[in-house]
């Protein structure tokens, strides 16, 4: 039922902007039917291959940060603190429209890897102008506005997967590959949950009560150098 309002919000077929099955929580269907993907390096590097540059630079903001799908799409310029490296997740869009976060927990700042800032300032000089002045990062040329996450998956992340030999993937598979590359480098369990803006604390298996944002830069760089080519330095 749930699937069949979202197509019926998406065809305009009724009048609600809110899946009126998101209001109902029911026991003992919460299990998800099929665990995430998580993608190793080698296979980030070969669908990146085969992805035009924005959907490209889209998939590595999302793996060097770990969002979910409607964060990444709510990002606008001005979320952006370029002196100190960092950006805060405030705002989410979900199909056609602008939304809260997910939690309270999941709007804060997070670090930006001199890496990735590099990668953002290249893609916002290559914008048009027209595009530039709505203030969203990731904007439609058709419309304007931020593109929407089930249509880049079907255009152009499944399709470029499928070439690379990968499988099927969507926006989830980055922010697990995310979470399974910091597990991997043996990040603190609490650095993981404020990287990962858990709110509930078993969520990342909380160990310790309290982190510092050095921690938190050191674990998210220790990822995106990896996924990311080196700067280059004049």
């Amino acid at each position: 039922m749930h699937i069949l309002f979202e197509w019926a919000m998406r065809w305009e077929l009724m009048e609600y902007n809110r899946n009126p099955m998101s209001l109902l929580k029911l026991k003992g269907l919460t299990k998800r039917v099929r665990q995430p993907r998580a993608l190793s390096v080698e296979e980030l590097q070969s669908l990146w291959a085969h992805l035009d540059e924005d959907t490209r630079t889209m998939s590595m903001v999302d793996a060097s940060l770990g969002l979910r799908a409607s964060e990444l799409l709510g990002l606008r310029w001005e979320d952006f603190d370029w002196k100190s490296l960092r950006v805060k997740i405030q705002r989410s869009w979900v199909y056609g429209r602008v939304e809260a976060v997910k939690t309270e927990g999941s709007e804060k700042w997070l670090p930006l890897d001199a890496n990735l800032a590099d990668l953002l300032r290249r893609h916002r000089e290559k914008m048009p102008d027209a595009l530039l002045e709505t203030g969203w990062v990731f904007a439609s040329p058709f419309t304007g506005k931020p593109w929407w996450a089930h249509k880049l998956v079907r255009y152009h992340l499944r399709p470029a997967a499928e070439k690379a030999g990968i499988g099927r993937i969507g926006w989830h598979t980055f922010r697990h590959t995310y979470s399974t590359l910091l597990h991997a480098y043996g990040t603190d369990m609490k650095v993981q949950q404020e990287l990962l803006r858990h709110s509930d604390i078993r969520t990342t298996m909380n160990i310790y009560t309290h982190t510092v944002l050095p921690a938190l830069r050191e674990a998210n760089s220790k990822v995106v150098r990896i996924i990311l080519p080196e700067r280059k330095t004049a």
